[in-house]
């Protein structure tokens, strides 16, 4: 991945190019010329001749909504036109990926993405239901992919002997080649008398960076 995947603000000037830019750093502009992939009920605005799909929730490479309810619902976006895309009010970013990337992401945090990027379902492998869930997306080749987060992301490069710990409630992404697995800062004794509250963290070991967001997710209440 290039050095400066994250695409600055600079990028709502060009109005007219091909692809998604940064419309401000809460909505993301995506002129659309065949067809891209966006978060279900995240288009704000379009204009010109669009038309908006629901993609099934099957398997075949279709991003699934998990059974921890990390997965993702997608819509397609095809014609020719633009629009506008959004989610709660979300600080924007956008990846850039070149051949041979691969981008570990949880699915709260996607917002839309170019049709040439691969995309899966995959278990975090050492994580067990950490990590963001159980299962997290993995994007791949080439192209642009726009996530969303609560502030403005942190981007911590892990070196081969220097692993980074995180909080599995605040991370948004990996480098997909990196292992992972849980790493515990307090014992079970620790945790009853009332410890630091951050007893697990996700533990990234090997050459890449991982992306945080300077808050916690905190889980909807079911309803019903």
């Amino acid at each position: 991945m290039k050095s400066d995947l994250f695409a600055s603000e600079h990028l709502a000037q060009q109005a007219t190019a091909p692809g998604m830019v940064l419309q401000n750093s809460k909505c993301v502009k995506y002129a659309v010329n065949g067809e891209m992939h966006a978060r279900q009920g995240s288009m704000i605005a379009f204009r010109g001749n669009l038309q908006f799909e629901r993609k099934s929730q099957g398997i075949g490479g279709v991003l699934k909504r998990a059974v921890t309810g990390e997965g993702l619902a997608l819509m397609a976006v095809r014609g020719q036109g633009e629009a506008w895309f959004a989610h709660e009010a979300q600080n924007c970013f956008i990846v850039e990926l070149e051949t041979g990337d691969a981008l570990t992401v949880n699915g709260r945090n996607v917002l839309c993405f170019d049709p040439s990027l691969g995309y899966e379902i995959r278990t975090v492998k050492g994580a067990g239901m950490a990590g963001g869930g159980l299962f997290n997306s993995v994007f791949t080749g080439t192209g642009r992919l726009a996530l969303v987060c609560d502030g403005s992301p942190v981007v911590i490069p892990v070196g081969q002997h220097q692993p980074v710990y995180v909080d599995t409630d605040a991370v948004v992404g990996w480098s997909a080649h990196l292992s992972t697995s849980l790493h515990r800062s307090q014992s079970f004794g620790s945790m009853i008398r009332g410890g630091s509250g951050e007893a697990v963290q996700l533990m990234l070991q090997g050459e890449g960076f991982v992306v945080v967001r300077p808050s916690e997710h905190t889980p909807q209440p079911r309803q019903g």
